[in-house]
């Protein structure tokens, strides 16, 4: 069985237990951390969803909590993985070559990546200039990151963050065509803000009366944007088209995804992330060798 809904109070669980009895759904009921749980077998999984979903359009005296409806994954600790992995990074590109070297061959660089040289668009997600540089986004990595993955399981979020990294990348490279040179993981964060945003925004959008308070994940991603400027290896409109990418990537995952994928599903997508960046590393090594 799944759990449908989550941190109810006993109230509503009580009232969603008969709803779902009177539609001839089998259900269970779990008291949680915060509130009551109902579970349901897989296959009823989006019936349930559906009659609660129509019994609250019929009762609109009816309040239930702001987000009943459990769409998460559950709670993940890949964040920290990942910042290690960062923090490794740093440490062999400091330790073990010229820092300045490595950002010029393997940054991103937009007259290089429009000449082919694409695997900088990855690479560079794993360059920083500095400790204080690498702070930064290690912290935004482990809160932004483990936060997508909480919602959308640990495969399918790095996947996607991954992605708002590239993409940004991509998109500044062509922008700016030459004269320009970024690195570090920001933009990548950024896009990880956007799938938030989006996914938070569906979410209550959906609900009754809260479809201004939809704007506000918006809103508040835009902000961080405007308090945060440029430094020598960063640049804001990488982390704008990450953003970008993140709310496109967000709403579509928010729009066509029900449940999050199982966790089978989880690694294969994460052996995908994976694959990209080592393909990249490789590529971008395989060409300095020339």
């Amino acid at each position: 069985m799944v759990v449908t809904f989550k941190n109810l109070s006993a109230d509503q669980a009580n009232t969603y237990g008969l709803v779902l009895s009177s539609s001839g759904i089998s259900h269970r009921s779990r008291k949680g951390e915060h509130g009551w749980n109902i579970l349901v077998n897989d296959t009823e999984y989006q019936k349930a969803l559906n009659t609660i979903e129509q019994y609250l359009k019929e009762n609109q005296d009816f309040h239930p909590t702001d987000e009943p409806l459990c769409d998460e994954y559950h709670k993940t600790f890949t964040g920290l993985w990942v910042s290690g992995i960062l923090l490794a990074s740093h440490v062999a590109i400091t330790i073990g070559s010229n820092s300045r070297g490595f950002i010029r061959d393997y940054g991103s660089s937009a007259f290089h990546i429009l000449h082919g040289e694409l695997y900088r668009s990855a690479t560079s997600l794993m360059i920083h200039a500095n400790a204080l540089h690498l702070a930064g986004n290690i912290l935004g990595i482990a809160v932004f990151g483990t936060a997508v993955c909480t919602i959308t399981g640990w495969g399918v979020g790095w996947l996607m963050i991954l992605a708002t990294g590239i993409i940004g990348n991509l998109v500044n490279a062509v922008l700016y065509k030459a004269g320009h040179l970024s690195i570090g993981a920001s933009t990548a964060v950024f896009g990880a803000i956007g799938i938030l945003a989006a996914q938070q925004f569906f979410k209550k959008f959906r609900l009754p009366g809260q479809r201004m308070r939809a704007w506000l994940p918006l809103g508040g991603g835009l902000a961080l944007l405007s308090i945060l400027g440029s430094g020598e290896y960063t640049d804001l409109t990488a982390h704008l088209f990450g953003f970008m990418a993140g709310i496109i990537l967000g709403a579509v995952y928010g729009l066509l995804v029900k449940r999050p994928a199982a966790r089978t599903y989880q690694a294969c997508f994460l052996f995908i992330a994976l694959s990209v960046l080592i393909m990249s590393w490789m590529r971008a090594f395989g060409h300095g060798l020339r």
